[in-house]
């Protein structure tokens, strides 16, 4: 209850641009928040992937049934696999496991399917550089840069022992905020290899070494609850104070 236990979905406002980085079962809420806005109707959703936890929300994002609003969809890991993204959310909503139908939607939508290691610019103002990520069937980590300020967001992702990832180094270099996949323990990730996630302590290590600024442990196991995680934030703290554990309905500000 003190953590959250929503499924994956962060927003960025960068200016004018809002980014919602996933569509798990966060994204209600946030729907439900921008419709009592005054702000923009422009949103881009970029996904890390496109596992049930990271979608399954989107059929009930309140904006996608306005027509008032834009959204730029964008995903990194389907070209290979010879899939879009669109495809795979009208899949998501069709009979018989969901009872209303993709075309209900009447928001502006547009899907932008790019391969993980490509970088592009949103509205002018957002420079957006990837990297793929060792997870089942494919994921894609992201580094936004906008007015001198930058955030990485790297789930899902399972590493090396003993090895920092260089993509991940190369990506999350400097950055003013890494949120970062720490589902296990280093302890719990003996028994995990293979399920394609990460450590807190791993996070710990890449942003130490990459000289970021802040690390926000993200992806919380289910199984850990909140005094559990009470002790991630005391743990990670004490190991590095740029260290904190991600809470549902935090606001951090960053830059100027």
């Amino acid at each position: 209850m003190r953590y959250g236990g929503n499924t994956s979905c962060v927003s960025i406002q960068a200016g004018e641009q809002l980014l919602v980085l996933d569509a798990g079962t966060g994204i209600r809420g946030l729907g439900q928040w921008l419709l009592e806005q005054s702000s923009p109707a422009n949103i881009s959703l970029l996904f890390s992937h496109v596992h049930w936890d990271h979608i399954n929300g989107f059929p009930f994002f309140d904006p996608a049934y306005r027509d008032t609003f834009e959204i730029d969809v964008y995903a990194g890991s389907l070209r290979r696999q010879n899939r879009s993204i669109r495809e795979v959310m009208r899949q998501q909503m069709s009979a018989p496991t969901f009872p209303i139908d993709f075309d209900t939607l009447v928001a502006q939508l547009r899907f932008h399917d790019f391969r993980a290691g490509e970088s592009f610019v949103i509205a002018d103002t957002v420079s957006v550089n990837t990297v793929p990520l060792n997870h089942p069937n494919e994921a894609t980590g992201y580094r936004f840069e906008y007015k001198g300020t930058s955030v990485c967001y790297v789930t899902d992702t399972e590493h090396s022992k003993g090895q920092l990832n260089p993509s991940i180094l190369s990506l999350i270099q400097g950055a003013d905020l890494v949120i970062y996949d720490c589902t296990y323990t280093d302890e719990e990730f003996e028994h995990r290899i293979g399920w394609g996630h990460s450590t807190w302590q791993e996070g710990v290590r890449l942003a130490r070494a990459a000289g970021a600024k802040q690390l926000a442990i993200f992806h919380h196991d289910p199984d850990h609850d909140d005094d559990f995680m009470d002790e991630v934030a005391r743990k990670s703290s004490a190991e590095w104070s740029g260290a904190l554990v991600a809470r549902e309905g935090m606001t951090l500000a960053l830059g100027a």
